[in-house]
């Protein structure tokens, strides 16, 4: 389990999906966009954590990961060489 501290907004993300956990059915409107709230809250904060540590990205790889990220499809890492 990471150590980083559970910020205020994913927090409530998080509490959101699990209040409406209790009583929608898996593909009701409102829990499925909690749910997709919740994950990019997460993956927001995540990206942010780890480009603070690391050096500019190339054009390219942000291209990529921009890719990736509207929805391109997930590559092995053999196939990203």
């Amino acid at each position: 389990m990471s150590s980083a501290q559970i910020s205020p907004p994913v927090a409530r993300a998080r509490g959101r999906v699990a209040a409406l956990s209790r009583s929608r059915t898996p593909d009701d409107p409102d829990f499925v966009e909690a749910r997709r709230n919740l994950t990019a809250l997460t993956l927001e904060e995540h990206i942010e954590r780890v480009l603070v540590k690391a050096p500019p990205l190339t054009d390219e790889q942000a291209e990529r990961i921009a890719y990736r990220l509207r929805g391109g499809g997930a590559t092995s890492q053999h196939q990203q060489q």
